[in-house]
């Protein structure tokens, strides 16, 4: 399974052209509504504005900052920004949400509601765009050579940082982001992240918004994207590295652990196909890492076992190390087989935690 899953998903995405070039020409003749929902982030939205302002983008776009309830100086920030740039950036205030609504898919569909444009193009309070010209390039797969789409699911990467909590958050974005993303390529879009996601206005009407899962906490973006593919709407990828964005990673182990279970506490609302997809990845190489250690206690295994695991282990580092070239995603080589086995660990105590405790808060 590892090896088909490999072969038909992950080498082939690692192999894929890059996208046009941003400074090629291109369909850059739609203005876009860049919307970005912030709670108590005046210090992420300080870096984060100005780099925005002057994306690259001849079309134009506005900048739809949504201040969600933050008791910070949010609210003063952006309304100021919003009065000198009253041309490109709106400000939407929440001062409530309703019982029982998820706080950020509320304020989220404000903002939409209150777009000029009918592409629309998201990212989080705590990110920035790698390049000015993420806008562009976003913008481009919307119209890509041979297709055109409702949405585009594109890539976020955290920053580089010492030790390793952040390797680990590092390999495990970039593995995910090889699911979805080669999924996605191949025709079975399933999920997308909501710092680097774009869609149509009609996409999210054909979704009825948030409807089916408004009072779930996490899920604005990966069951948007399930909705959408219901809905019959049509997905493309752009993973140029120029069209990526960066976030902090969590500094805490238990920061982190908060932060993975809200995350995949969306995957029980995904459709069956697509569970079965990703749950036999993670299932097959969980079974490998399970049979080896059963089989460190039959001697007569030992030498099978140790070829078939260099085998493995050289397989699985070539394929993760061509993808983080094609994302432009630096990783340590010699600590592969470390961060893999580390990952599916982990995967298993979270599925153990979310199902014993299914409690989740939002920040």
């Amino acid at each position: 399974m590892q090896l088909f899953y490999a072969a038909y998903f992950f080498w082939p995405f690692a192999r894929r052209a890059p996208e046009v070039p941003a400074d090629a020409p291109g369909p850059d003749t739609e203005p876009v509504s860049v919307i970005v929902c912030a709670r108590n982030e005046l210090d992420n939205l300080r870096r984060l504005l100005p780099l925005l302002l002057q994306q690259d983008y001849p079309a134009g776009f506005e900048i739809i900052l949504i201040d969600d309830r933050s008791e910070d100086d949010t609210y003063l920030y952006a309304q100021q920004l919003a009065q000198y740039y009253h041309d490109k950036v709106r400000l939407v205030s929440v001062a409530r949400t309703p019982r029982d609504f998820a706080p950020k898919k509320y304020a989220l569909t404000l903002g939409i509601k209150t777009a000029r444009y009918p592409r629309l193009l998201f990212t989080d309070a705590d990110c920035i765009p790698a390049t000015n010209q993420w806008v562009r390039l976003m913008q481009r797969g919307f119209s890509a050579p041979g297709q055109s789409a409702d949405l585009v699911v594109g890539f976020s990467a955290y920053t580089k940082a010492p030790g390793l909590l952040n390797q680990l958050i590092r390999f495990e974005t970039l593995l995910t982001a090889a699911q979805y993303l080669s999924f996605a390529w191949r025709g079975w879009p399933y999920m997308g992240v909501g710092r680097n996601l774009a869609y149509t206005r009609t996409c999210f009407t054909a979704t009825k918004g948030f409807a089916s899962h408004i009072r779930q906490l996490s899920g604005d973006d990966d069951l948007l994207v399930q909705d959408a593919v219901r809905a019959g709407q049509r997905v493309a990828v752009v993973a140029d590295p120029s069209a990526h964005t960066l976030s902090e990673p969590a500094a805490t182990w238990a920061a982190w652990w908060h932060q993975k279970r809200r995350h995949l506490s969306a995957g029980r609302a995904y459709r069956f196909p697509d569970r079965l997809r990703v749950g036999t990845f993670l299932v097959a190489n969980m079974l490998f890492y399970l049979a080896a250690v059963a089989l460190v206690f039959s001697p007569n295994n030992w030498i099978p076992l140790a070829v078939v695991c260099a085998l493995r282990t050289l397989f699985v580092s070539a394929v993760y190390a061509r993808l983080s070239r094609r994302l432009g995603q630096s990783v340590n080589v010699g600590l592969l087989p470390v961060l893999d086995l580390v990952y599916f660990v982990q995967y298993l105590a979270l599925g153990i935690s979310l199902f014993l405790n299914r409690t989740l808060r939002w920040k």
